[in-house]
């Protein structure tokens, strides 16, 4: 059984070793009038500098922002900008966190505002991308991009660390016993994850740890593997890997296996997913 403690940092890594996350930024400076952020296909990341915000977020949400604030949205949701007389200096790109059906996009509310603290794992990061934001070397968008994923990763790790997520994957990913098996399916996705060895992985009788793995995960240790093998086989199959490699790779046994599982025929499987990921 499996004893060595999983850090916030290695399990974030486990999942982005898997699916890609990715950012655009799309506006430095200062904002001075209303702007309607459409859902689209992508979530977004706005970091608040200074100035006066009013933000209408999804459904009925709204904040009032007068002191440096992180502003991260990982799904697609419409929004608004009201800005004050004085502007706003906003940083703000699209987020991909690797596709439809993420376990760790689905995990999220729909926004998350986190005060900025200069005193905080964020600071150095921010400050490379404000410093970025402010120059016209060569390089700067991928660089901003670049930096702006770190920013991501970093809000997630305080996610996860300061326990402000109490249910879902991200307060799994942060429990002592649970982080061991999540590691393991992350990692290994086409392992033969039995009940009774994620169980043993956590060093928990089965019943404890289905328990355990339903309250603070939210749903079912199977439930959970096979949403998380066929978000990996959807990557793979939009990808342009062949049903079988794909099958192999997340542990199905046989690319028809995988077909039922998704609901489609092999052929059908490819075509259709290709198409919605090109869309």
């Amino acid at each position: 059984m499996t004893t060595l403690a999983i850090s916030a940092s290695d399990q974030l890594a486990a999942v982005f070793s898997r699916v890609r996350l990715t950012a655009r930024v799309f506006h430095t400076g200062v904002l001075c009038q209303r702007v309607d952020f459409p859902a689209g296909g992508a979530g977004h990341l706005h970091l608040f500098r200074s100035g006066h915000l009013e933000v209408h977020g999804p459904g009925a949400a709204r904040l009032s922002l007068d002191r440096p604030t992180a502003l991260f949205l990982p799904r697609p949701e419409d929004h608004r900008f009201v800005v004050g007389d004085e502007g706003a200096d906003l940083v703000c790109a699209e987020i991909d966190l690797g596709g439809p059906g993420n376990p760790l996009e689905s995990a999220l509310p729909a926004m998350i505002a986190l005060p900025l603290d200069p005193s905080d794992m964020l600071s150095g990061s921010l400050g490379l991308l404000f410093g970025e934001a402010m120059g016209h070397g060569s390089g700067r968008q991928v660089a901003l991009d670049r930096l702006a994923e770190v920013v991501v990763i970093h809000l997630l790790r305080r996610l996860m660390e300061t326990g402000e997520s109490d249910v879902g994957l991200l307060a799994g990913m942060a429990h002592p016993a649970l982080s061991r098996v999540l590691a393991g399916l992350h990692a290994n996705p086409a392992g033969s994850w039995t009940l009774e060895r994620m169980a043993d992985e956590a060093g928990m009788s089965r019943s404890a740890f289905a328990e355990t793995f339903r309250s603070v995960v939210g749903t079912t240790p199977g439930d959970y593997l096979r949403e998380w093998r066929l978000q990996l086989a959807r990557t793979g199959i939009a990808a342009g890997q062949s049903l079988k490699r794909v099958a192999a790779e997340v542990g199905y046994a046989s690319p028809a296996a995988l077909s039922r599982a998704l609901g489609e025929s092999p052929s059908g499987s490819l075509r259709v997913l290709r198409r919605l990921w090109q869309e």
